[in-house]
């Protein structure tokens, strides 16, 4: 079933305003930015990972709702009676990613770190 979201999450401070996608996109950009710092300052694989997973849905997503008001949702599952909201790719990469960033927080960091540019 393909549903069109003009709010967030689960329909969550949906609008019709004609203005409304262009501020769930400038909040979905400054959000973009603090993860992309974020990103930046990582020294591990499993947490950079899941940061560019997030960054990248949310994108996908901001690029959605700047094309047609509102984010495209087509993956629709049925489990007998039981329905799982519609979602998209860009959905499934931020819940990755947040799982990615989950198991990152308990599993324990290796002594190995990325190299910056700031340390040559």
């Amino acid at each position: 079933m393909l549903s069109h979201n003009r709010g967030i999450s689960f329909g969550l401070l949906r609008s019709e305003h004609a203005y409304a996608p262009y501020v769930l996109v400038l909040v979905a950009l400054s959000i973009v930015a603090g993860l992309a710092v974020w990103l930046w300052r990582s020294d591990s694989a499993i947490e950079r990972l899941g940061l560019s997973a997030i960054v990248g849905g949310a994108l996908s997503n901001a690029v959605d709702r700047l094309e047609d008001g509102s984010v495209t949702d087509f993956l629709d599952f049925h489990v007998g009676a039981y329905h799982w909201p519609a979602f998209n790719l860009a959905d499934a990469a931020i819940t990755c990613g947040v799982a990615a960033l989950l198991f990152g927080s308990v599993w324990p960091r290796s002594t190995v770190t990325r190299p910056h540019a700031a340390d040559d």
